[in-house]
């Protein structure tokens, strides 16, 4: 098998585990500790109003996903500068 064969098989069988799921819920689990991991870092006491907290969490979570686009952005210019030079 090739490389481009696995990546079929697992496109086949997540849209097998769609088709009998729910997305959301086969991804609660993870999608709870990846949010707490925000609520973690900015009261990691739980001492903050949580209200106060989930707005803290909610800037956290942003901060951390404009990282990621940064981050990404500067790699897709490095792609396209190696790929006109």
């Amino acid at each position: 098998m090739t490389d481009k064969d696995y990546v079929l098989l697992g496109r086949i069988g997540a849209y097998k585990m769609h088709s009998l799921y729910d997305a959301r819920e086969t991804t609660k689990a993870a999608r709870a500790a990846f949010n707490t991991r925000f609520d973690d870092e900015v009261d990691p006491e739980r001492i903050l109003d949580p209200d106060d907290r989930a707005a803290r969490a909610a800037s956290a979570r942003k901060a951390y996903m404009l990282g990621l686009s940064l981050r990404s952005a500067k790699v897709r210019r490095q792609r396209a500068a190696m790929t006109r030079s």
